[in-house]
């Protein structure tokens, strides 16, 4: 329980958590000799001066001859008595103030003022008999001199020194983060250069990434050449195909060209899986004017469409290709399982958010995630009657979202009861 009541105030960052770790043991080691070293040194050896000094002025206030006053270095004088109503002075670095003016009220109970304001001198006023005395004497002789000066070294150096190991720190978690930052574009589909750097296991973990990049490049690359070759190859024997109907007769041709425009469908689908979301560079894109000129190239091909609501302002980094894809698939897909679509649009400083709503059937949440796979069909729920389908539309959607380093939610639309696709990416 106290754990997790303690975790919500740690830092989160990496530099954070590397600095709290350097500088706490040095903040409480700091603390601890300082306080054992009070104790045991400045607090034994002020109460050892300060009695013998006591005695002293004790000799002193009772009635001694010029020449012991002398030897004792201790000047004596009679003072008008208001003086014993002064209050006793420190400076507010004077440790050791305290343990004098402690010590000398203790054995010394007719002293009255105890004035400790000067570094260089004590002055005491004692109450003798009714006559208000004033005894000066010089600090040295009752403390340490100038005792404050070993906590301000104590903090200055160390100062010093952790500002050098923060700096020290600092460039040895740089290469982390260039790693962590290299991962993250990458993540979402930007390829930042990047070469490893720094320590043995940060240099390892470097490499790593670097192969784990280049393989999942080559995957990618060898998928895409593979789709398009065999959907490329698939397009002659179409067209021969339909050559040959264009000769049948019109009872015996319509069926098989309502076939052969299916295969069509579905060869267009594999070229549109096969390119993904890497098709293109990022680009800043003003996404309020996008989305509206997406939203209007729908409705003038035909489908009922509208945007209900779009909400920021700004530019955001996408690929047009790949997005314009994914929208206009999950367009499709509402329209051609509904009767009408509503698209909505939020950018926030930490998100942007495309939302499409449909009024059709929807999708069961059991089933949500199965359909994101790629050639998956859901009979029971999306009506195959109203246009041919291999399930790749939101396969082709969660790619591109991936690629853009967001993602692609399924869930029940609540303004018209279908099914709410969102695409979140991430600023």
């Amino acid at each position: 329980m106290f754990f997790k009541w303690l975790k919500q105030y740690m830092p989160r960052s990496l530099y954070g958590r590397a600095a709290m770790i350097l500088l706490l043991p040095v903040v409480v080691l700091q603390l601890v000799v300082t306080v054992v070293f009070m104790q045991r040194h400045f607090e034994g050896v002020t109460m050892q001066m300060s009695t013998t000094v006591a005695r002293e002025v004790e000799l002193v206030l009772s009635g001694v001859p010029e020449t012991t006053l002398d030897v004792l270095d201790i000047r004596v004088s009679d003072v008008a008595r208001d003086v014993l109503a002064e209050p006793n002075t420190r400076l507010w670095y004077d440790f050791s103030g305290v343990i004098i003016t402690r010590n000398l009220n203790k054995i010394l109970p007719q002293i009255k003022v105890i004035d400790l304001y000067n570094d260089d001198v004590v002055r005491l006023v004692a109450d003798v008999d009714g006559q208000a005395k004033e005894v000066i004497f010089d600090r040295s002789r009752i403390s340490a001199a100038k005792p404050h000066q070993l906590f301000v070294n104590m903090m200055f150096y160390g100062f010093l020194f952790t500002l050098i190991a923060l700096i020290y720190l600092r460039n040895q978690l740089r290469p982390i983060k260039r790693l962590a930052t290299a991962a993250e574009a990458f993540g979402r589909g930007r390829n930042m250069p990047f070469s490893p750097a720094g320590a043995t296991e940060v240099r390892s973990a470097g490499t790593a990434f670097v192969d784990m990049r280049n393989r999942i490049e080559r995957q990618i690359e060898t998928r895409t050449l593979m789709l398009s070759g065999v959907s490329h190859d698939l397009r002659t024997p179409l067209t021969r195909m339909r050559l040959a109907l264009a000769m049948l007769d019109d009872d015996e041709r319509e069926p098989l060209e309502q076939d052969v425009d299916e295969m069509q469908g579905m060869i267009d689908a594999f070229l549109e899986f096969s390119k993904g979301g890497q098709a293109m560079e990022p680009e800043a894109v003003v996404v309020q004017t996008w989305i509206e000129q997406v939203v209007a190239d729908c409705a003038r091909a035909g489908r009922d469409v509208s945007l209900v609501h779009s909400e920021g302002e700004g530019t955001v980094m996408l690929r047009l290709g790949g997005m314009r894809r994914a929208l206009d698939n999950l367009i499709g897909n509402a329209v051609r399982y509904g009767s009408r679509a509503e698209v909505s649009m939020v950018l926030t400083d930490k998100f942007l958010r495309l939302r499409v709503d449909d009024d059709g059937p929807g999708i069961p949440e059991n089933r949500r995630a199965e359909a994101q796979r790629p050639f998956t069909r859901l009979d029971p729920s999306r009506n195959q009657d109203k246009g041919g389908s291999v399930g790749l539309g939101l396969a082709i959607a969660t790619d591109i979202a991936r690629a853009h380093g967001g993602v692609l939610r399924l869930g029940e639309s609540e303004r018209l009861g279908g099914l709410r696709a969102d695409i979140v990416i991430a600023r």
